[in-house]
């Protein structure tokens, strides 16, 4: 069988060409429909209950989309003309941008400062600085140390004021997704029929475009930002922050893994390539190869609509590694005999070195596809795109390793080939002779080497932030590290309280009791070294508190205030923290990524605790929002790991038992990818590596490798044991030949 498809791959080579060009064709058409994803739902388990939980909440309070731009003065002070000058301009310019819909900053909220003003007879829009032009020592006396604004639009310090830029949102986007939600809001109890599964993928579907382009307007938007922001910066130093921004910034990091990182190895290859084999054409071709092989897996991947995240960005440099290892091991072999048989012609040689390897090479690339196939088993919807995305590729890699590269050598004119360097050949043959000559040394040795690396996975553990997602020194993270401390956190959470305590009297809109419960609540998440910005309709309270001389209002007067607002104060200072209609509250929290030692899991678990002791049973409240969504992938990444090893490890014992037929050999096979796999999980345990989204694959990328080098010196060394008569010697001379 094997001589049959050599002899046919250079009898057919032209057609083979003919082919692969026919394909490259096809998939160019695909490659512009290939997609990034960087949304929260990308990093979900399907139908993620915590996540529709999110949305059925963000549609009850409505939050906005919105972007702080962070304005910190040099050498001017914060309450100044020079800053209220530059904010004014800032924000004539801001509001030039299309889809801003409104600009929020001291200058623009209405500054409360008596209890006469909340009594019906003054308009509190007119209460601000735009209106009033209060001086730079009034502005301090009514903005520092404000119960909603603190934390917001000015820092607790008085260094530094914001701006909040709310954005409009796509209304027909908002439809679709208020349809979308409220189909998902059914798995919260029950399972969806086929009807509606195929609304919600049709949905989905009608809703992809609408992402896409707003995906491209933000991108756009923060681009007119940092540009308008660009002369201010010679006085002040300016920051961009919020979560479009980190979600910005992801889709950037994807992309530059995609591009820079894939041409960074491809050049890295093509260094090695001509610093082993020192002929152009050993590099050419192979590069050429790898880049078709990644060009194939590009048009399918936008074929399919399966779509780059941040777990599978490396896919591009992981594929030109994997294609690239089956070519060297079949260039290594066709050096070998054009060494050995010098006489022989170029298709002869061709044929040769594939009734030499083609049989190893497809079941190491099956053997790796195997360990990207358990990925499917992982339960993340990222780790699963992830491992079908590297299947596909490993199947084309397959196709033009195998096929394609040797119909492309078989064009070649014959020649002769150096010998490997003095030094390869010296580095192999000790390793052999140690091999051979001190067996329990190498055994003992390789274990002590393992068990210390192996304590390692104990110290593993599955914390990180977005902002460390980015290097110390990038501007991206010192303007997201800034608002991060500076501005309140960076990663909301949020508390949705059901008010059980309704008011006696149904003129009131919620009764003493609630507010009170919820002012506890407020000062138990408030305790938290890691909370920063908190806001609720506790802060309201405070400060009519404040203004009516420290005495707290009785519900009949919280409630006669409500309705004496004007509904663009009450929407801006209440509306999303409260539902008049369903009685519930929402506590918007927004945890500092930054804080050293931040423990998400233990952070929630003091919450819940927390909230039990002030008296609000866990059916009363949902946490909701991006930190929830996180810290459940995060936790599901570990489960994840172990999973997805296991089954790897018995799924390649398997192959290795059907390829070898001996169960002593398939042990044997599987024990070097076992101790690769945990040892590197062990490395990445000592250095203090997060194991997070973007380092939970690479323990798969690991055994892939691995697996690749086993099966091709235990297929050497058995080959070894049939010509030697089986001497061991003979057969390690033949594994080490082809390592």
């Amino acid at each position: 069988m094997i001589n049959k498809l050599a002899t046919g791959i250079v009898r057919w080579r032209w057609a083979v060409v003919i082919a692969f060009a026919a394909l490259l064709a096809l998939a160019l058409t695909g490659v512009g429909k290939f997609r990034i994803a960087a949304s929260a739902d990308t990093l979900l388990v399907k139908d993620n209950k915590l996540y529709i939980q999110t949305q059925v909440a963000q549609q009850t309070f409505n939050p906005d989309e919105f972007i702080l731009l962070a304005y910190e003065p040099r050498e001017h002070d914060v309450f100044s003309d020079q800053t209220f000058s530059d904010l004014s301009r800032l924000q004539d310019e801001i509001k030039q941008i299309p889809r801003v819909e409104s600009v929020t900053s001291i200058l623009t909220v209405p500054l409360i400062d008596s209890a006469d003003a909340l009594s019906g007879q003054t308009d509190v829009s007119e209460l601000t600085w735009q209106q009033q032009r209060y001086s730079a020592a009034r502005m301090k006396e009514l903005v520092s140390g404000h119960p909603i604004f603190t934390d917001l639009l000015i820092n607790r310090d008085n260094t530094a004021t914001s701006i909040q830029i709310v954005f409009k949102p796509n209304p027909e986007l908002v439809k679709i997704d208020q349809q979308i939600t409220a189909i998902q809001a059914h798995l919260l109890n029950r399972e969806l029929s086929e009807e509606e599964q195929a609304q919600l993928e049709a949905l989905k579907a009608q809703a992809e475009p609408l992402r896409a382009a707003l995906t491209q307007t933000r991108k756009q938007e923060i681009n007119q930002l940092n540009e308008i922001t660009q002369p201010y910066n010679q006085r002040a130093n300016t920051y961009l922050g919020g979560s479009y921004v980190v979600g910005q910034h992801l889709i950037d990091i994807i992309k530059y893994d995609l591009v820079i990182f894939g041409l960074a190895i491809a050049l890295v290859v093509a260094l090695l390539l001509a610093i082993l084999f020192r002929r152009v054409k050993w590099v050419v071709f192979p590069l050429l190869s790898c880049g078709l092989s990644v060009t194939l897996t590009i048009g399918a991947l936008g074929w399919a609509d399966l779509r780059a995240t941040v777990i599978s960005a490396n896919f591009v440099a992981l594929q030109i590694i994997l294609t690239l290892a089956v070519m060297i091991h079949m260039l290594g072999s066709y050096r070998f005999i054009a060494r050995e048989h010098a006489d022989t012609g170029q298709h002869k040689r061709v044929e040769l070195m594939l009734r030499d390897k083609l049989s190893p090479c497809f079941f190491a690339s099956l053997t790796t596809s195997v360990g990207f196939a358990a990925l499917l088993f992982s339960g993340l919807e990222p780790v699963i795109s992830f491992g079908l995305m590297m299947l596909i590729a490993m199947v084309i890699s397959q196709l033009v390793s195998l096929i394609l590269f040797p119909a492309l050598l078989a064009l070649l004119p014959a020649g002769s080939e150096a010998q490997d360097y003095g030094f390869i050949r010296t580095l192999l043959r000790r390793s052999r002779l140690l091999t051979l000559n001190r067996p329990g040394l190498t055994i003992v040795g390789t274990a002590v080497i393992f068990i210390v690396l192996s304590v390692g996975i104990t110290r593993l553990n599955v914390e990180n932030s977005f902002i460390d997602y980015f290097a110390d020194d990038t501007q991206v993270h010192r303007e997201l590290a800034y608002i991060d401390k500076e501005f309140g956190g960076t990663t909301a959470l949020d508390i949705i309280l059901t008010v059980t305590d309704k008011p006696d009297d149904p003129s009131l809109i919620i009764s003493a009791d609630s507010v009170n419960q919820l002012q506890l609540v407020q000062q138990a998440v408030t305790a938290f070294e890691a909370t920063g910005s908190v806001t609720s309709l506790a802060n309201f309270t405070e400060l009519a508190t404040q203004l009516n001389n420290g005495r707290p209002l009785t519900e009949y007067e919280l409630t006669s205030i409500y309705y004496l607002l004007n509904e663009k104060v009450v929407n801006q200072l209440v509306g999303a923290y409260f539902s008049e209609q369903d009685q519930r509250l929402r506590i918007a929290i927004r945890v500092q990524d930054t804080t050293a030692g931040l423990d998400r899991e233990q952070f929630l678990t003091n919450l819940r605790q927390d909230l039990a002791s002030v008296g609000v049973a866990s059916e009363q409240y949902q946490l909701t929002s991006l930190f929830v969504l996180y810290q459940d992938i995060l936790s599901r990444l570990f489960d994840s790991q172990i999973t997805t090893l296991g089954l790897v490890y018995i799924a390649l014992g398997l192959v290795f038992l059907a390829i070898f037929r001996s169960l002593k050999v398939a042990l044997i096979a599987l024990l070097p990818n076992v101790l690769t796999t945990l040892a590197i999980l062990g490395v990445i345990g000592w250095a203090g590596i997060p194991l997070d989204i973007m380092t939970i694959t690479i323990a798969a990328i690991a055994m892939g490798i691995a697996v690749d080098d086993t099966l091709h010196f235990v297929h050497g060394y058995m080959a070894g044991l049939k010509e030697g008569e089986g001497q061991a010697e003979a057969a390690a001379e033949e594994a080490f030949k082809h390592s």
